[in-house]
């Protein structure tokens, strides 16, 4: 692979259907850093529907006490899937209270939409490498639709947690990004109640009030093992559970009585005072002060300057760019970086971008479908697609944003996106983005989309396609388009 076709695919989604490849590689990637925007028009246009994020909850909790048969709603909204065939999701819809199927439904909408201005805005970015970021750190700090109430603010999360922070200070995405009501809800932290707090001791004398009590540790042992210090870095089971301590308060706006004592957060969460665990704190042998909400804002801190997580977080980049065994020398050079900038995303950026072992010619890494999806729309001359077009694609690829697993976001490995049946749904979604895309001079623009790196093989395989449809969609699934 040449320098030019690096910059494009390996730090990029590819080459933009018009677009002329970069002259010099390094400058290309550089500028788009002044040129990435955080928060474009079709972002800023998004309306906040946090408000219906407590409606839907409280209007879950009234449902439980009359509809006890129900069963689980988080069940009920995973069968709800975007992928799904219409006739389950419409048979699941019409088992439930009338007013709770109009909030699902609404809550799918809202989704679809974000999801749509997300995956819209990367096509057309004028900085893909700076998207590629806000997609990793997207995955880093996961949240799934999984649970009710997280489809209205999975598409905020992304937008005002890690957009704004991507090239800033990895100290504040993390406070933004794990104290974001997505999250919350997400790891059911704002189920949380501190047993000793004014909440917990009335909660404890009322014994006919149903439903979780006490400490929920959820999002302390994930903030650790997943966003932080790494699953080996140094922490204990008393830890977690300080740390799960020191989070009690955090929580959700407008979910129930206890919402009137809330203060409002700058993440968007509230914290309220009387579900906080009293007393003072040690974690990793520090010992925090008793507080209100700059208790868990002052570990969070810590935790984002501590050695491990510099090494963990400068592993999960390494991989990401530079293969799924990345070299040990660009691990070390990347966590030095983050320990001497104290966790400046923009220089940890462009240390990657110097990084010789980022610039090595073979294929280094296998593109995940979502990848793989914003690059072939962007080759095709995609300008925008439809939302539910969007959705039913990227779930049939099996990558649909924001429903990945587990907690641990989706794999970053080749064995989990290489299977034999999802490189089948490649070539499918391949012929149909043809058929709908300009298909003239296919083997100039793959000269153009691959400068100096595409192979014989592939150039031969384009020019004896039977028409310009066919030799783009060949393209589109050729090796040069499956690695970067």
């Amino acid at each position: 692979m040449s320098r030019a076709s690096i910059a494009l695919n390996r730090f990029g989604y590819g080459l933009a259907y018009g677009e002329r490849p970069p002259e010099d590689a390094r400058r290309y990637l550089l500028r788009q850093l002044d040129d990435f925007d955080p928060a474009p028009a079709a972002i800023a246009a998004r309306s906040v529907s946090r408000g219906k994020t407590g409606e839907t909850l409280r209007l879950l909790r009234s449902l439980r006490a009359k509809v006890p048969e129900m069963g689980d709603p988080a069940m009920t909204d995973q069968r709800m899937t975007d992928s799904a065939p219409q006739s389950p999701r419409a048979a699941t819809l019409a088992g439930l209270p009338p007013e709770y199927r109009q909030q699902l439904t609404e809550a799918r909408r809202v989704m679809i939409d974000d999801l749509a201005a997300r995956t819209n805005l990367a096509i057309a970015s004028p900085a893909p490498l700076v998207e590629r970021l806000v997609h990793f750190w997207g995955n880093h700090f996961s949240v799934s639709v999984g649970k009710p109430g997280t489809q209205f603010e999975v598409g905020p999360h992304e937008f005002g947690a890690i957009r704004p922070h991507v090239l800033g200070r990895f100290s504040d995405m993390l406070k933004a990004a794990v104290l974001h009501p997505a999250m919350l809800l997400y790891l059911d932290q704002f189920q949380s109640i501190g047993p000793a707090s004014t909440a917990g001791q009335r909660r404890g004398r009322r014994t006919e009030v149903q439903g979780p009590r006490g400490i929920n540790e959820n999002l302390a042992r994930e903030i650790l093992e997943l966003h932080t210090l790494g699953v080996n870095g140094g922490y204990n089971q008393a830890d977690i559970t300080e740390l799960a301590r020191a989070l009690t308060g955090w929580t959700v706006p407008g979910i129930g009585p206890i919402g009137r004592f809330a203060a409002a957060q700058p993440s968007g969460a509230a914290f309220v005072a009387l579900a906080h665990e009293p007393g003072a704190r040690t974690i990793l042998g520090r010992r925090y002060a008793a507080g209100g909400p700059e208790q868990a804002l002052a570990v969070l801190d810590d935790l984002a300057a501590h050695p491990a997580t510099a090494r963990h977080i400068a592993t999960k980049l390494a991989r990401h760019f530079a293969g799924d065994t990345p070299p040990e020398s660009l691990v070390a050079r990347l966590e030095g970086d983050f320990r001497m900038s104290g966790g400046d995303l923009a220089s940890l950026t462009r240390t990657l971008i110097e990084a010789p072992e980022v610039w090595l010619p073979g294929p280094l890494k296998f593109r995940s479908p979502f990848e793989w999806f914003i690059a072939a729309a962007r080759l095709s001359g995609i300008e925008r697609l439809e939302p539910q077009r969007i959705a039913r694609v990227l779930g049939e690829l099996g990558q649909a944003p924001w429903r990945a697993p587990s907690p641990a976001g989706y794999d970053d490995l080749a064995a989990s996106w290489a299977a034999p049946d999802l490189l089948l749904r490649r070539v499918e979604v391949a012929e149909s983005i043809a058929q709908a895309s300009p298909a003239e001079d296919i083997v100039a623009r793959a000269d153009a989309a691959f400068p100096a790196a595409l192979s014989e093989s592939t150039r031969t395989m384009l020019k004896r396609a039977e028409s310009g449809r066919q030799a783009l969609a060949l393209l589109l699934v050729a090796p040069e388009m499956m690695r970067r």
